[in-house]
């Protein structure tokens, strides 16, 4: 019976990693393999097990048990991903992400390919690295005419906005498995995973300043846009307090991270009542972001927006996760992996690279269920680095690029040829830092 779950994991996997060949959305495979992994376990009355990881041992218990014991540990992530995606859209809402276009004055190809790199970095730490790719290109299709070199400052955004996303808590769905799970600490994994993200980051851009795609300056003008909303400005400024907010909430409550989420979700939402209810500017009154379109607030709106095929489909991949960890397989698998291959560095690395060609998302919620090291075990950062990071070494390997690839049309092969090197030379290069600092300060 373990090899049928092992084929019916495998088949799921598969499905989620062609969905773009099979044309079938990731969240239908994730949700029917979870539900056919769970219906086999119980109706063969298959044994189940939690896992002790102080004691490092399996522990038997029910099946409703520990069902409801995933679920619980998965709602947590879905219901803070909920509330994060809200403020983004509210903030989208007061068309709020327009003011960092005023930040871009310089005409210089090289200087731009800085000025996106830096911002990607920065605001994939807070909004995560999905959202923003998606505002950094728009504003990218607003600036830069030429396709060609948009491609490849879209090729550079996503390597930069995964760096940006690896070392925060709230920046990558990855990290903030690994937060709410208590594997990693907000502030312990932001001292070492910061500097080799900064690496990641900062290499590809050196090398690419030197091609000849970013040598001269852009053509054409910025026009200025009037505003949509005289509000926009502040609901993003609010709107970002609010989603920084949660890690020091947790760490002065030690609430779960959705409480804290949820109180920012009602302190945005709250002013953005406020200020829906006094006049847009004249320009939006019959534009999309007015509310006459039959919402009854910001709030509704924004709540009418959010992605939910991403919120089903973790919950599909997660529990279907959950279902081998309850069986202990992946106790085990970790086990022969570890006599396998006893340098733990070098299956982590794997990791990263097997995130650029599988989701990140069921490969961190394995290892989860496979290492059983304490809270801000080295380990646990080293996961959230590359996972974090590898998915960039291929335009299917983050959903930032999944999102850019759809927005700019990029080529999967263009994107293998141009830009994975670029990716790859950044990964190795952060990996090195991470373990240099690490060894440095443990033995050091």
């Amino acid at each position: 019976m373990e090899t049928i779950i092992i084929i019916v994991f495998l088949a799921g996997y598969l499905a989620i990693t062609l969905e773009h060949n099979l044309k079938i959305d990731k969240l239908i495979p994730a949700l029917a393999m979870m539900a056919i992994l769970w219906a086999l376990i119980a109706l063969n009355h298959m044994p189940v097990f939690e896992v002790n990881a102080e004691l490092r041992e399996l522990e038997p218990t029910h099946l409703d048990e520990i069902l409801l014991h995933h679920l619980g540990k998965t709602a947590e992530i879905l219901v803070f991903l909920l509330g994060a995606m809200t403020i983004v859209e509210i903030i989208d809402y007061f068309d709020g992400f327009a003011t960092i276009k005023g930040y871009i004055r310089t005409r210089s190809k090289r200087r731009l390919l800085w000025l996106f790199s830096i911002l990607a970095f920065i605001l994939s730490a807070i909004i995560d690295n999905l959202t923003a790719t998606i505002v950094l290109i728009t504003i990218l299709q607003k600036v830069i005419n030429d396709r060609n070199t948009r491609l490849w400052f879209a090729g550079m955004i996503i390597i930069a906005a995964n760096a940006g996303g690896a070392w925060s808590p709230i920046g990558d769905v990855t990290t903030t498995m690994l937060w709410i799970a208590n594997k990693v600490s907000a502030g312990q994994l932001v001292i070492h995973v910061l500097i080799p993200s900064i690496i990641c980051m900062v290499v590809p851009t050196l090398i690419a300043g030197t091609n000849s795609a970013f040598k001269g300056n852009i053509e054409g003008s910025f026009e200025e846009e009037t505003p949509k909303s005289k509000y926009g400005s502040t609901m993003l400024y609010l709107g970002l307090g609010a989603i920084v907010f949660v890690p020091f909430f947790k760490t002065i409550t030690h609430l779960p991270p959705y409480v804290g989420m949820m109180l920012s979700l009602a302190v945005v939402a709250t002013f953005a009542e406020i200020y829906s209810n006094k006049k847009f500017s004249i320009t939006s009154l019959d534009g999309e972001h007015s509310d006459t379109q039959g919402h009854h607030s910001p709030v509704h709106h924004s709540l009418s927006k959010i992605e939910l095929p991403s919120i089903l489909f973790f919950l599909g991949i997660l529990l279907a996760v959950a279902a081998l960890e309850s069986l202990g397989m992946l106790f085990h698998y970790a086990e022969s992996l570890n006599q396998a291959i006893p340098n733990t560095d070098i299956v982590v690395m794997l990791f990263g690279v097997g995130s650029a060609v599988i989701d990140n998302v069921p490969l961190v919620a394995a290892s989860m269920g496979m290492f059983g090291e304490s809270m801000d075990n080295p380990l646990w950062h080293f996961i959230a680095y590359s996972a974090g990071t590898g998915g960039s070494m291929l335009i299917i390997g983050s959903a930032a690029g999944v999102v850019a690839m759809g927005m700019e049309k990029i080529d999967f092969f263009w994107y293998l040829k141009k830009i994975a090197w670029l990716a790859f030379v950044g990964f190795i290069a952060g990996a090195g830092v991470f373990i240099l600092l690490r060894d440095f300060v443990l033995h050091g």
